[in-house]
């Protein structure tokens, strides 16, 4: 079972997702979010969500391609995996791609790490959730780097969405089934 709850900023998505598995089982939380040195606003968000989850939950931080996929390919059938959040993890792959700019060679690099996550994605033995920004219900950003970061993450949702069983927008707290 793969799932994706979608949101955009303060909508419930993680706290819905955190219910779609059970407090009481083993589960892998894979934090996405990189670190920035003093910036203290955001590691009071970090801790708010730490603060959450239950203390059987294992945490695991995987602001990389590399790492986030590798936790995807090895968790075992019947282990519970809950990514937070897609966005931030796009955001550190747009940061080291040096894609910022749109240049050519930096996106065909994004577009590369993107199919590797679906591909992990896809071949998830165990359950899955994803957590994800939904960006494209507001205003056409003002800036080439939002609006760079709008399309790839609307890209990288939709086709998040195809692979997974089950797919939930969350709009002002509410759970929308999409299916």
């Amino acid at each position: 079972m793969r799932a994706l709850v979608l949101g955009g900023a303060r909508s419930g998505k993680s706290a819905h997702a955190e219910g779609l598995v059970r407090a009481d089982e083993v589960v892998t939380y894979v934090a996405t979010a990189r670190r920035i040195a003093g910036d203290r606003e955001w590691d009071e968000r970090i801790a708010a969500h730490v603060a959450r989850r239950p203390a059987s939950w294992r945490t695991v931080e995987a602001p990389d391609t590399g790492s986030l996929c590798a936790v995807l390919t090895g968790a075992p059938a019947g282990a519970s995996v809950l990514v937070d959040d897609i966005a931030t993890w796009l955001t550190g792959v747009l940061d080291d791609a040096g894609a910022w700019e749109r240049d050519p060679a930096a996106l065909e690099v994004v577009a590369a790490k993107c199919d590797e996550l679906v591909e992990a994605v896809t071949g998830c033995a165990g359950r899955l959730v994803l957590v994800s920004a939904e960006v494209g219900l507001g205003i056409v950003p003002a800036t080439r780097s939002g609006r760079l970061f709008r399309d790839e993450l609307g890209a990288l949702n939709a086709r998040l969405a195809e692979v997974c069983d089950e797919v939930v927008l969350l709009v002002a707290g509410l759970p929308l089934r999409l299916r």
